[in-house]
């Protein structure tokens, strides 16, 4: 009998467990469980779960709670939409937590149980700020002085329930309460326009403070504040003082509150660091730290009090991205000595962040750690491409036990580090590599039967790891470091692949913005670090500038953030209207250009091919730019509703093609530039007559020929290389180029140099082992990683549709294959879940596995002629292609 009732109860469980839907990945504003959002009207997202085909969801119900008072209750809504879900309850107050829960109904007829989540509030209004700015006032804070620290003892005399702290800094700050270190971010509050746009961060610290006696330390350095930016020596750019703003807000058991802030009862002294630069590095006096500095019972009597500082508040804005935070960590893999007798340590994988060190030592050692990417063909550390940056980490230490050195408020570009100062053997084991990046969730997975095309695909997620740190840079070693926008353009979208970079790019387009000026054009870097330097133009360049259009929409559809474009259009159509004035009769061919940035030079690598440069018009590819941003102005102002604009622009991109065909291109289809570059765009932009397309393809392919299969293009170009190849029936040859691995390639530095990120140059090392020009050669430099994308979209075949199915709401599969592939596989979590495409070659048949997420769709193509041998399991399906609902699919055909 009990065998019955436990069978009947097995059964039971399992129609409940695999036939009914689910929900996961509850998120507010892109975030699990947020503290701090700064939003009024929330929007809620939400995941789909099940084991059948064809999941839909049909409607959904949301609930809000503030403890027992519910907020709001949509009630059944008839849709399918399980992202941005906006907040349509009782108006929210800030510094409170709320929950939330969620139910859907499916298309089988089954209702889901209530998946259920927070959310807190951070300060929704400026005026609600009543901590007042702070400095040291010290003579030795100074941009290149002495880092203080600030401290601030109070009593809580009661059961704490919760207490939350909100907090920013005029340059990087870290907070300790009682003797503890506040959250796990790093760098904060990161790098933003300053002057305009200044984020603050919420911490729950509930957990730090004790009934009675409590304290706050803080440490605040120069950052990207006030420390050099750029090559030209320029500092204090927003300002010459550093400055902390925090406040925290208590909640009692009993029902009080009470708020501590930043103001003149705070206290201040000189830290153990005495020098913190971006570029130069850090230098820390052990000897001269102030243990305990941040409990109670520390004896703050020589230290002095703080200046009040009124800078404004009514612009600071709650976080919206990811912190920066520690992240994978590399032992040495070797310990090297240079031919001059030096000790370096090779981590073996170039990285962006710094070294932690646990050593003993004598009491005054002085241990110096300098950050290079290379070592020349002699083994000795490669520092000329740092150009004027010492990246170096020094420590003077106290000689008592072991002692942990690291860093604060700089980072590093790095595989190799010189280690000098020890007075004992080195034990590789004291180091530890640390790599500091946003922390971006990793959405994206690909694998092939390729090695070397899969440490490509390494190199590039490690390219932006490294310079995505907390904005999109170009580079991490050199005085540079900026955020190119072109760099962060043309790779936007294989960035949205390998990481989720929704929130990462909403709060650097707020830059992009606040940066833009009068006359509708955007700065060469956001934030704008160049201003009043002689790269202040005051003009846009194609392909740099575009990003302020180009990346809105590419956001919108890798994610479906109809959100983003909705507030960045004003500054999309500010700069498309900036370029119609710089145009003349619909020709831009004013003013500066980048073009075809680094494109390849027969001087940079002499006797390599042995062929002419590959030099690209300047304006023409600013022509074709121009028409790439209006087709992007067309399709956002028709998702936006904006029918007359949409019209507008239709007709200037007529207009925009005839001029470049009346100024670029002969009769006969011939560009002026015969370049790589020139047909790739022009065909990715549709600039020639459809009847001269073919001819273009065919000159296109020769020229690759002439060069025996190596590209010759650069940031520009090489985005659109391979998909051009493939949209017009050459795959054939978008595979020899991604396969190719001698110089120019993608495969070169890996085959010949052992790269483990991407190279600023094709040639950054030329083939006989020298460097390329000091003066612009960085080994992490992500721009050529953009093949990325097609990597995704055409070998493994994931993508998904634009308007009417964005963010991957109805997805296309469509494997092309090539090469000597005999297998790929890539994934993507997308925001309704899991996309994967998973293909092998086994003799004639070609089988394929596909993974489509609830609550979307997908278009699968299938890579045969052959339609009568395409089998579903072993149901033959008899189509080219056919469109899936959600599920797993197996398919065998034969090539």
């Amino acid at each position: 009998m009990k065998k019955h009732i436990l069978l009947i109860v097995f059964i039971c469980f399992s129609t409940i467990a695999f036939g009914q839907t689910n929900l996961r990945n509850l998120t507010v504003e892109n975030a699990t469980n947020p503290i701090g959002i700064g939003v009024e009207t929330p929007r809620f997202s939400w995941q789909l779960v099940s084991n059948k085909q064809n999941v839909k969801q049909t409607a959904y119900e949301i609930q809000v709670k503030e403890g027992t008072n519910t907020l709001w209750r949509s009630g059944k809504v008839i849709s399918d939409a399980s992202i941005f879900n906006r907040y349509g309850g009782s108006p929210l107050v800030s510094n409170a937590k709320y929950y939330w829960q969620v139910r859907v109904w499916d298309n089988q007829g089954k209702v889901s149980n209530w998946a259920t989540a927070s959310f807190g509030t951070a300060l929704l209004h400026s005026n609600e700020w009543k901590a007042t700015w702070i400095s040291s006032g010290l003579k030795s804070d100074t941009v290149n002085g002495v880092v203080p620290l600030f401290r601030k003892s109070f009593l809580a005399n009661k059961k704490i329930a919760s207490a939350k702290v909100y907090v920013t800094s005029r340059g990087l700050y870290e907070v300790q309460i009682n003797g503890k270190r506040m959250g796990d971010s790093y760098l904060s509050p990161g790098w933003t326009s300053y002057d305009k746009h200044l984020q603050y961060q919420t911490y729950d610290v509930s957990n730090l403070l004790s009934e009675g006696k409590n304290a706050i330390g803080a440490i605040v350095g120069s950052g990207w504040y006030r420390t050099r930016l750029g090559w030209e020596n320029k500092q204090n750019i927003y300002g010459k003082e550093t400055a902390l703003l925090f406040q925290m807000e208590i909640k009692y058991a009993d029902g009080t509150t009470a708020t501590v802030v930043s103001d003149t009862s705070w206290k201040t002294s000189n830290s153990s660091i005495l020098y913190s630069e971006i570029y130069n590095g850090e230098i820390q006096d052990l000897n001269l730290e102030q243990k305990k500095y941040s409990t109670a019972n520390f004896d703050d009597s020589r230290w002095v009090n703080v200046t009040k500082k009124d800078f404004p508040k009514d612009y600071i804005t709650a976080s919206i991205n990811e912190p920066i935070r520690k992240q994978e960590n590399f032992k040495p893999v070797q310990v090297l000595t240079s031919p001059n007798g030096e000790t370096i340590l090779d981590f073996g994988q170039n990285l962006v962040g710094w070294v932690k060190v646990d050593i003993q030592g004598k009491p005054g050692d002085l241990i110096k750690l300098s950050h290079v990417e290379m070592l020349d063909k002699k083994g000795v550390p490669y520092f000329e491409n740092l150009r004027s940056a010492k990246a170096q980490a020094i420590y003077t230490l106290t000689g008592n036990g072991i002692e942990t050195l690291e860093p604060h408020f700089t980072f590093f570009g790095f595989r190799y580090v010189k280690v000098e100062g020890l007075s004992g053997k080195l034990n590789p084991n004291d180091f530890t590599a640390i790599a500091l990046y946003s922390d971006m969730k990793q959405t994206g997975t690909f694998e092939c039967s390729n090695p070397l095309v899969n440490q490509l695909q390494s190199n590039i997620q490690w390219g932006q790891k490294g310079n995505f740190l907390d904005v999109p840079t170009d580079c991490p070693q050199r005085d540079e470091r900026l955020g190119w926008t072109g760099d962060a353009e043309v790779f936007s979208r294989t960035a949205a692949y390998n990481f989720n970079v929704n929130q990462f790019f909403a709060k650097w387009l707020i830059d992009v913005a606040a940066d833009q000026k009068e006359n509708g054009s955007v700065p060469f870097v956001i934030p704008d670090a160049l201003k009043g330097s002689q790269w202040d133009m005051g003009i846009g360049a194609a392909g740099w500038a575009d990003a302020s259009i180009i990346i809105p929409y590419n956001m919108y559809v890798s994610y479906g953030d109809r959100e983003i474009v909705e507030r960045q259009y004003p500054s999309m159509k500010a700069y498309l209207n900036y370029v119609q004035g710089a145009a003349k009769n619909d020709l831009w061919n004013t003013g500066f250009q980048f073009g075809d940035w680094l494109s390849y030079r027969v001087d940079d690598s002499k006797g390599m091919i042995g062929m002419k440069s590959a030099i690209t018009d300047n304006y023409l590819v600013a022509q074709c730019f121009y028409a790439y941003n209006t087709q992007i102005m067309i399709k956002t102002a028709a998702l936006l509703g904006k029918t007359a604009e949409v019209k507008e622009y239709q007709a200037l991109l007529e207009r925009i093609k005839k001029a470049f065909q009346a100024e670029y291109m002969t009769v006969s289809g011939r560009l002026i530039s015969e370049t790589q570059t020139a047909y790739i765009l022009a065909l990715q932009f549709d600039m020639l007559p459809e009847n001269l397309r073919a001819q273009a393809v065919d000159r296109l392919v020769k020229n690759i020929e002439s060069y025996e299969y190596h590209l010759t293009t650069g940031f520009l170009g090489t985005p659109f290389l391979n998909p051009v190849l493939t949209r017009f029936g050459r795959n054939d040859v978008a595979y020899k180029l991604l396969l190719q691995d001698t110089y120019p390639s993608w495969l070169y530095p890996i085959k010949a140099h052992g790269a483990t990120t991407i190279w600023e140059r094709w040639d950054s090392i030329k083939p006989d082992g020298t460097f390329q020009d000091p003066s612009m050669t960085s080994f992490n430099h992500y721009a050529y990683g953009a093949v990325g994308d097609w990597m995704y979209r055409t070998i493994a075949g994931i993508d998904t549709k634009e308007a009417e199915g964005a963010g991957y709401k109805s997805s296309i599969i469509k494997p092309e294959i090539g090469g000597d592939l005999t297998f790929a596989k890539a994934s993507l979590e997308t925001n309704y879940g899991l996309l994967s495409s998973s293909w092998k070659i086994e003799g004639n048949k070609f089988i394929l596995d596909v993974e489509v997420p609830p609550n979307t769709n997908a278009i699968i193509e299938f890579p045969t002629n052959k339609i009568e041998t395409i089998k579903e399991n072993k149901t033959v399906i008899n189509a080219k292609s056919i469109t899936v609902g959600s599920g797993k699919y197996h398919y065998e055909m034969e090539l």
